[in-house]
């Protein structure tokens, strides 16, 4: 059996996130589907990271075991052959037995993305959440930097989980704009709570509309409570950058 490693590319509009669901389709499931077209064999796809309904990825990886003969390097044309057009697998490789897309994951980095004019976009619809208020963008910066380092960020995670430790550590926080009218917030670290990133930008948010000060986000933080943070904004506009190992 060899071990392939996976990156892909995916717009998430029409699906239920990455994993595999009883009622729903997952972008697992077409991978998997499409890798038993290929090979014939019921294999399971191990993903980096459980992106959730709506979220998109530019650099998810994943891998699987096969006794298929296709050579490494070939199955990504190979699974772009029978991916619907919304999924695409860039690269793909032979890794040693020992690795797991998930496990072996040292760090995540992901962008989310802002519409910041009076009227919401058509064509980047899918991919930017519309803010008709022209936000602090210097706020929100210095904002961001309360969040970088080591911390308990159990304010920034929707009820529902049963993740216990909610410690976790942010490597980089920043937003940039982009003229004429985006902004984007990137983040990388090793590892996320449940809506962490989408909590934490609901709240920027609310600090870019000067409806919290930017050392609220220092409070918010040390209070572990939920409530005091922004809400949950949508799904669409979170993307997976880059996995790191």
């Amino acid at each position: 059996m060899r071990n392939i490693k996976i990156v892909l590319e995916y717009d998430g509009t029409n699906y239920a996130g990455w994993q595999r669901q009883k009622n729903a389709l997952s972008i697992q499931q077409v991978v998997e589907e499409a890798l038993y077209k290929l090979t014939k064999e019921r294999i399971t796809v191990i993903g980096a990271g459980r992106t959730d309904s709506g979220v998109h990825a530019r650099g998810q990886v994943a891998n699987f075991f096969t006794a298929s003969r296709i050579p490494a390097e070939r199955f990504s044309f190979a699974l772009n052959s029978v991916l619907p057009p919304d999924i695409r697998v860039l690269e793909s490789q032979e890794v040693s037995h020992e690795f797991h897309a998930r496990y072996s994951a040292k760090a995540k980095q992901y962008r989310y993305s802002i519409c910041m004019r009076p009227h919401a976009p058509a064509i980047a619809r899918n991919y930017y959440y519309h803010v008709p208020d022209i936000l602090d963008v210097e706020a929100m910066n210095a904002a961001a930097k309360y969040i970088i380092g080591t911390h308990d960020f159990k304010a920034f995670q929707s009820a529902g989980s049963g993740v216990k430790n909610t410690v976790r550590t942010v490597y980089e926080a920043y937003w940039v704009w982009e003229p004429p009218c985006y902004l984007h917030f990137h983040i990388k670290g090793n590892g996320f709570l449940y809506n962490m990133v989408r909590i934490l930008v609901g709240t920027f948010i609310e600090i870019g509309r000067h409806r919290m000060l930017e050392s609220d986000m220092k409070r918010i933080l040390e209070s572990g409570d939920r409530d005091k943070a922004g809400p949950t904004v949508p799904a669409h506009g979170l993307c997976l950058e880059k996995v790191y190992y």
